[in-house]
């Protein structure tokens, strides 16, 4: 008689919180943590028409996020529109029991940067969340994903939620990382190689030398990058680094129940010999500075390279989308993509907004000016607080950017932060699609180092010369 075979840390996660499995296929999974934004008041409605109650106010956590303004100090006007907004998560919150980190609350933040900073994020958990980028979470090695408001509002009324399995895709990326790329250029380099739908129906798990090596800032960008590639989500395997960024977190276990979690999560990494349903390796020296062309992170290439020209590709489909994207993003095939200028830079989003990303981006900006204006919203009031007793506030207002309140700003455009029609954006956000930063605003994806890079050249611009010389 054998024994059961070798399995994938997703694997282990989805097993551990099935509660049943129905006749098509589907298995209802038990939710651990359940996150709600400005954008929940759909699901909330559909409780009041049912005179239901939340199950689990105590799993369940609001954050103001969206549409919070991101200049909101004294004498700020904010838009009546957008005021009702977060005035109604906070009676929906109140309303049912919910813990919520509002404005004016120390703690608020963007929802993916807030859930690791107050330890909410933990190894093995299924977190939820009406935002596609809850993806970001399974950094921690948790089975996190988004999911709409009929799936909210299932979720509030029973904590639990039917999901079909995916398959299993595991990423590796082995060798060290050059000087100034970071996880936003892994992970656009894989959405470039495998195709904004090359994951689909798969969970991803990213492993390999360069993902061990990432911080736990890095991984949260990977695995927040990962629906861009069609994945339902993206997991790395807990491991000491997890576990020191997770100790002494305001609702991280504590003492022995810390140590207990500890030795429970060292049991969740994918076992030797797990089979996966798909498998990739990627050499990390093959990976550069990379930004987006085009109107998909898909279409993405190393900033050294040029604009790509349809004419040349061989697959019809492929060579339309190139057409189309080049025609709105107003770029001509050929030229060289540190051509191309850009008008100005935004550097935030629950993508690239937290310590390390400022750090990053601070680091190319000291002692310069740039040459167009640019927006730096940080991802939690936390960083914000961080960052300015390391004084990076500073660097940017002194490069000539502005420093603002944390939330998703620029990213949605839901909050005011949006750009001009036919503005050239560099932007660490992770959608590039049309009209994603405002009606006809041309978005170029990169790391905040490349954005700080963008700022100081008025083009696309590598951020490798910036850094010669400075201290990473």
């Amino acid at each position: 008689m054998t024994g059961n075979p070798p399995r994938t840390l997703f694997d282990k996660v989805w097993q551990a919180h099935v509660v049943r499995t129905g006749e098509g296929g589907a298995s209802l999974l038990a939710i651990d943590r359940h996150f709600l934004h400005e954008g929940s008041h759909h699901a909330f409605a559909q409780l009041a028409e049912k005179g239901a109650r939340v199950a689990r106010p105590d799993l369940t956590f609001g954050v103001a996020d969206h549409y919070v303004p991101t200049r909101r100090g004294a004498g700020q006007a904010i838009d009546p529109a957008i005021a009702e907004m977060v005035e109604r998560l906070e009676r929906n919150t109140a309303k049912h029991g919910i813990m919520l980190f509002g404005l004016g609350d120390p703690r608020q933040g963007i929802v993916h940067v807030v859930g690791p900073e107050q330890g909410l994020t933990l190894p093995g958990l299924t977190m939820v969340c009406g935002d596609s980028h809850t993806s970001t979470h399974g950094a921690y090695g948790a089975l996190a994903f988004g999911i709409g408001a009929s799936e909210v509002a299932h979720v509030l009324m029973t904590g639990t939620l039917w999901q079909r399995k995916p398959k299993t895709f595991r990423v590796k990326v082995e060798g060290i990382l050059g000087p100034g790329l970071s996880a936003k250029d892994i992970a656009l380099h894989l959405i470039a190689t495998i195709g904004a739908d090359g994951a689909t129906g798969h969970a991803l798990e990213y492993a390999g030398s360069a993902i061990r090596a990432l911080s736990m800032e890095g991984r949260l960008t990977l695995c927040n990058l990962s629906i861009e590639s069609g994945a339902r989500c993206g997991m790395i395997a807990p491991d000491e680094t997890t576990f020191r960024a997770i100790a002494g977190r305001p609702f991280a276990p504590k003492g022995g129940l810390f140590e207990q979690a500890v030795e429970a999560w060292r049991q969740l990494p994918s076992e030797a010999d797990a089979c996966f349903d798909r498998e990739i390796t990627i050499s990390a020296d093959e990976i550069a500075p990379i930004v987006t062309w085009g109107i998909t992170p898909e279409q993405a290439l190393p900033v050294t390279a040029r604009v790509p020209d349809p004419a040349r590709e061989t697959d019809p489909v492929r060579a339309e989308a190139a057409r189309a994207a080049l025609d709105y993003m107003g770029l001509a095939p050929g030229i060289a993509l540190a051509d191309v200028p850009v008008c100005r830079v935004f550097i935030g989003s629950c993508t690239n907004s937290r310590i390390e990303d400022l750090r990053a981006a601070a680091s190319v900006l000291a002692g310069r000016k740039a040459r167009v204006p640019g927006l730096v919203s940080p991802g939690s009031s936390g960083v914000k607080r961080q960052a300015e007793q390391e004084g990076l506030d500073r660097i940017f207002r002194e490069a000539g950017l502005e420093w603002v309140e944390s939330g998703c700003s620029m990213c949605v455009g839901m909050n005011g932060d949006i750009g001009q029609p036919g503005e050239r954006i560099a932007s660490t956000t992770n959608r590039n699609f049309k009209g994603r930063q405002g009606a006809g605003v041309r978005t170029h994806l990169m790391s905040p180092a490349m954005a700080a890079a963008a700022a100081i050249a008025g083009t696309l611009a590598d951020c490798r010369p910036f850094l010669a010389g400075r201290k990473p």
